[in-house]
């Protein structure tokens, strides 16, 4: 019968085998070192011979195989690896990879066996890319390769950048799990040099448009935006290259154009594969700083922010931004922006994180003078109307901020202090009472009749509980001598910092208060004092 087989490959052990065999002892500390030192050693003579003679060269096979062998011996890995660089950095800067006309057979073989070998070692610096400790030193020594390769590996072309060899950096780095790795890539590397920035783009676009079979899609975008997004904003200048400067003047590394579009491409590209709400909100919260600037073809992102927009909810708020940038900045024509814009508001607005937010680019919005009466109006009761019941720290803003758009559109002042002059129509309406003309379930902002209504809800505001909120709320019944407020000192309150506020506060007369200690709350009064037991009292009698 045949022995069983383990997964492996190796055959198993009878367990009277293993249990007679004697353990081995532990290896010192000392026993460690000295046999990483005639590792170290090995490999040392090994990269000798091989620049020595030609003869040697099949200790590059040697040293290939070691360099494999990362998982059971990372240590000696690292220095073949090491060995490894030097070596093919000689034979590429000496010509010894390249192929030759009138060549010899038996030196053209060599060559190609040198390339195959050089391509085998290339992978093995990916897959070290991969790993968690021996990413980043990986990564050095693959952009040193990298450099090398395009300096001498070109078969005669006058310029060669070895975009391929770049792509397959990036992929690992994608697929790496080492932080260290990519952050030593974009500090170094992308961030520092004009000629990688454009060919990793470039190599982005291509990932993200043909993704590996084996690649997460989800994983995919958040290392990809994360890669893309660390470059920053579009170069004014192109002035450092990490391989020699392109002679040719039409070459499209000496375009600021052509990195532009690479930008505006890979972003795109990555764009696409935002398929969950979070990775889309994560796009949106940069997409006027770190995105939009890329695109020379703004309408390519309309109909992304579009969409996002008319999603509804804290997705709207953030492509609020987006959207503006390019109606001003683009001259994108968005007939339904305002109208979009008025059906944000309502109650979850006022108790969304994105709060501040909003009201910033909401109070850009409607800062043209221009504006239709009509449309200022409809804001302007919507909040008031919402003001009733929102937080103080919502309300504290929404005041000033109408005292600010009144200034500005004097037309709406009429919505302060509305007076019937129809003798009819006042008798109506103190025998039946004043019906408020607004239609708070119009979609539209110019048809809600808001400026035929009146702001009584500030007024109800001078009564609110809290005292700040009731004091700034009566700002609207004195005189509009303020030219304006700074917005920004009310956006960012919250109930803490308005209590804190408060609490800070100096009282020029202490308030005269008259209470009693009860000197029972569970148990029965005594008789003598007169005193009821409260409901409690019942309530705690368990019995």
């Amino acid at each position: 019968m045949a022995p069983k087989v383990a997964k492996d490959g190796q055959k198993r052990k009878r367990a009277s085998e293993v249990a007679g065999k004697p353990k081995k002892r532990a290896r010192s500390e000392s026993e460690d070192e000295s046999i990483l030192d005639d590792r170290q050693a090995e490999i040392l003579l090994l990269e000798e011979q091989i620049l020595e003679s030609k003869k040697h060269y099949n200790n590059i096979a040697k040293l290939i195989a070691t360099a494999k062998d990362f998982v059971d011996d990372p240590d000696s890995a690292a220095l073949a690896s090491v060995a490894l660089t030097r070596v093919f950095v000689r034979l590429l800067s000496s010509g010894s990879l390249i192929k030759k006309k009138g060549q010899p057979e038996k030196e053209a073989v060599v060559v190609q066996w040198l390339r195959d070998r050089y391509f085998e070692y290339k992978d093995v610096l990916l897959d070290l890319i991969r790993q968690d400790e021996l990413g980043a030193p990986a990564l050095t020594l693959a952009m040193r390769t990298l450099r090398t390769e395009g300096q001498y590996l070109n078969d005669g072309d006058e310029y060669s950048f070895p975009h391929v060899f770049l792509q397959q950096i990036i992929q690992a780095l994608l697929d790496s799990s080492s932080d260290d790795a990519r952050c030593e890539f974009v500090d170094t590397f992308l961030t520092e040099f004009d000629d990688i920035r454009f060919y990793a783009l470039k190599a982005l676009k291509d990932i993200a448009e043909n993704p590996l079979p084996h690649v997460n899609l989800k994983e995919l975008f958040d290392d990809a935006f994360e890669l893309v997004s660390s470059i920053g904003s579009v170069p004014q200048t192109l002035e450092k290259y990490y391989l020699d400067k392109p002679k040719k003047k039409a070459h499209p590394l000496n375009s600021l154009h052509q990195h532009q579009k690479q930008g505006q491409d890979a972003w795109l590209a990555v764009l696409k594969l935002a398929s969950t709400k979070a990775q889309r909100k994560r796009t949106l919260e940069v997409m006027s700083t770190d995105i939009a600037p890329w695109f020379l073809r703004p309408e390519l992102l309309a109909d992304f922010l579009t969409d996002s927009y008319n999603t509804g909810g804290s997705m709207s708020l953030l492509a609020l931004s987006g959207v503006f940038y390019l109606i001003k900045e683009r001259n994108l024509d968005y007939p339904s922006f305002y109208t979009k814009l008025y059906s944000l508001l309502d109650r979850d607005i006022l108790h969304s994180k994105h709060r501040s937010r909003f009201f910033r680019l909401m109070d850009t919005f409607l800062a043209s003078t221009h504006l239709p009466a009509l449309l200022v109006a409809s804001f302007i009761k919507r909040l008031a109307r919402l003001a009733l019941n929102a937080p103080p720290a919502a309300v504290v803003f929404i005041v000033p901020w109408t005292y600010n758009i009144l200034k500005r559109h004097p037309t709406c002042t009429f919505m302060l202090h509305r007076e019937l002059r129809d003798p009819d129509e006042k008798k109506r309406v103190e025998n039946e009472g004043f019906e408020d003309p607004f239609l708070p379930d119009e979609a539209d902002p110019m048809e809600t009749q808001a400026i035929d209504s009146c702001l009584w809800e500030l007024v109800q505001l001078q009564q609110h509980y809290h005292p700040n909120v009731a004091t700034i709320a009566k700002i609207v019944s004195e005189q509009f001598t303020k030219q304006s407020y700074n917005i920004e000192d009310f956006l960012d309150h919250s109930y803490s910092s308005l209590l804190e506020a408060e609490m800070s506060k100096t009282m020029k007369k202490t308030p005269v208060i008259e209470f009693q200690i009860p000197k029972r709350v569970f148990l029965p009064q005594d008789p003598e004092s007169g005193v009821e037991d409260s409901l409690l009292v019942g309530l705690w009698d368990f019995q």
